[in-house]
């Protein structure tokens, strides 16, 4: 027999039970169609905390006021006041530096366009766009000039524009009131939504540090500084001299303790993807152990056909059919079952992540590896399995089935 002729024989075996046929593929359906739909939440999430990351700042290094000790009371980090806008100049000359920007937060009410909205307000440096990599909508940022003038010029996100202005007028160029302190607005954020933490990142309003620091709270320290490196390789160096250099300043002699923590926040993406990438895994060795179900299923249908085409083998075997024929016969069977079973669960799996991402909001990746790799896998599995019903069809006595009730 020819491999065409086999090929049609296996496929009028199929068509005789339809029903029974895809009962038998429903377990690489359901195997295959897991594969792609986890691969696509696990290659999801890893878009998302790249996301994350990048909305943090790229090679980010925070510096925190560290905690003070008293009576044997220790107090939390960020109970010192230890942090001034010249450390932040100082640091700036260090080697691998790229940008550095002192960050000064109070909440307070902002009033604009007869409407009120309670808000973070954040006083900042104008390299903070360049290192949280966050633009504008519209408008321009504060400059240098506005920052030695101590200019009240405020850039609003677009949660604050929404609540203070919600005509859908532009706001550049109105005038807001902060703690009684008219602010006129020079620019709007562009939107960035939840952070991974269910934050809203764009509540906020940002104003000149030293705006903040004259006119809004009066002190003379900021509560953090916020450093990118030139280079992610670079990046521990770096936080290794701003150590060095803040206990310089700080006049810090071991086994005195910091008065500060400096924070890389590389470490937490790092684990965040690292997290991502386990979860991933884990997805796809249940998708695998239910593949290989659906194998052991297409195992048990085909032992059954053997049994119940016992008289049909015998009859071909006697009128001259070897027994190479009959084995590649219900080999090609079992991979007809397994490979349309696979090609069922792409649709499926693609159909189920499209639904997902648009439910929950969610990036979803259909990775044609994944695709690939799981059309392969589901053949595979038909083959393994099939190979044992197939077998012991090709190796039937001819006399012997011929009188099989």
């Amino acid at each position: 027999m020819t491999l065409r002729s086999i090929i049609e024989v296996a496929l009028q075996a199929l068509a005789r039970n339809v029903s029974r046929s895809l009962l038998t593929m429903l377990g690489v359906i359901i195997g295959v169609s897991a594969v792609i739909t986890t691969v696509a939440i696990g290659a999801g999430a890893q878009v998302s905390v790249q996301q994350q990351i990048s909305n943090l700042g790229s090679n980010l290094l925070v510096v925190l006021p560290g905690a003070v000790t008293t009576s044997g009371v220790r107090s939390g980090t960020g109970a010192v006041s230890s942090l001034i806008p010249e450390d932040g100049l100082a640091i700036r000359g260090l080697d691998g530096v790229d940008a550095v920007t002192p960050i000064v937060t109070v909440r307070s009410q902002v009033v604009g366009g007869g409407n009120n909205w309670n808000t973070m307000i954040q006083g900042v440096a104008p390299t903070y766009s360049h290192i949280r990599n966050w633009d504008l909508t519209s408008g321009t940022f504060f400059s240098q000039n506005d920052l030695d003038m101590t200019t009240k010029v405020c850039i609003l996100g677009t949660t604050v524009v929404s609540n203070l202005f919600p005509g859908g007028g532009s706001p550049i160029g109105q005038s807001v009131l902060i703690q009684n302190v008219p602010f006129t607005v020079i620019g709007v954020l562009q939107s960035r939504g939840q952070s991974g933490f269910g934050q809203d990142q764009d509540d906020v309003a940002l104003v000149p540090f030293t705006s903040a620091m004259k006119r809004l709270t009066g002190q003379t320290y900021v509560n953090m500084l916020m450093i990118s490196a030139t280079d992610g390789a670079v990046l521990d160096r770096v936080q290794a001299d701003v150590t060095a250099l803040l206990r310089q300043r700080h006049r810090i002699i071991p086994p005195e303790p910091d008065d500060f923590s400096v924070r890389n926040l590389q470490d937490i993406a790092n684990a965040a993807a690292a997290t991502a990438s386990v979860m991933q895994l884990l997805l796809i060795g249940v998708a695998a152990v239910s593949l290989v179900v659906g194998g052991i299923g297409i195992m048990n249908i085909m032992l059954v056909s053997v049994t119940e085409r016992t008289r049909e083998i015998g009859l071909r075997m006697s009128v001259g059919a070897r027994s190479r024929a009959i084995l590649e016969q219900f080999l090609v069977e079992a991979m007809v079952l397994s490979t349309g079973g696979g090609l069922i669960g792409v649709v499926a799996g693609t159909a189920i992540t499209l639904v997902i991402a648009m439910l929950a909001h969610w990036p979803m990746i259909v990775s044609p590896a994944a695709i690939l790799i799981s059309v392969v896998f589901s053949a595979l599995v038909g083959v393994f399995f099939g190979y044992y019903p197939a077998l012991k069809a090709s190796r039937l006595n001819p006399i012997d089935a011929l009188r099989f009730e």
